[in-house]
């Protein structure tokens, strides 16, 4: 059979083959969401950074016998862990958005049911 024999046939209506002979196309990456999540990222690392240094600086001011610092202290603290979390989560999003995600795939379940456990 040469090169150019296949060419011009009718896909194959019937039958185990029957098809289409080309694979589908690969999905189109969506530049917004990415743009979106890397803003967010970034937005969110910002955020936790101020935090920390503004929950440094509350920890020195508390230390000094500030007492209303402790509570700053605190909220910048549990600020900085939101705005952490919220970067991690924008991460994984951003991650499965551009197709590498690492996760592994569901194993499929063995055949059968209560009767074919016993």
């Amino acid at each position: 059979m040469t090169e150019q024999e296949g060419v011009g046939r009718p896909p194959v209506t019937a039958g185990k083959r029957a098809g289409s002979r080309r694979s589908a196309p690969p999905p189109r990456r969506r530049r917004p969401a990415v743009l979106g999540y890397a803003l967010g990222i970034t937005v969110a690392l910002v955020a936790w950074g101020y935090l920390v240094w503004a929950a440094i600086d509350f920890g020195s001011d508390a230390r000094g016998g500030d007492g209303r610092a402790w509570w700053f202290l605190g909220l910048a603290a549990l600020g900085a862990v939101a705005c952490l979390f919220v970067g991690l989560i924008l991460v994984t999003r951003l991650v499965r958005t551009l197709g590498r995600d690492p996760s592994p795939t569901p194993t499929p379940r063995s055949g059968g049911g209560k009767r074919a456990l016993r």
